[in-house]
């Protein structure tokens, strides 16, 4: 996903800042990290406070295979219906700035 689009996803929050790593990108409001980009998906920061609402709202966590276990990170997909109505993005948004937030206190 280029730049351009992921600033249009996020710009509910403000100008983000976008920087490689890992083959992919991570995308941050304010200094905290809210959001990578793996393998072209656009993956939020979630955590303990949200995991069931990202659950219930059909999205999966990132995992990947890690020494014959998977390991679960605390990045989950945006929810199908975000992707066409701005507001529900917004909601997302703003969910994964709040676990930002968590995680760096």
């Amino acid at each position: 996903m280029d730049n351009a689009a992921i600033e249009e996803m996020f710009e509910t929050l403000g100008p983000v800042t976008i920087r490689r790593m890992f083959g992919g990108k991570g995308i941050y409001y304010e200094g905290a990290i809210l959001a990578v980009e793996v393998n072209g998906e656009i993956l939020l920061k979630g955590d303990a406070q949200s995991a069931q609402e990202l659950e219930e709202a059909g999205s999966r966590q990132w995992t990947y295979e890690g020494k014959g276990k998977p390991v679960k990170m605390p990045y989950w997909s945006i929810p199908e219906a975000a992707y066409d109505d701005p507001d529900e993005m917004a909601r997302w948004v703003k969910l994964a700035y709040a676990a930002a937030l968590r995680a760096k206190k």
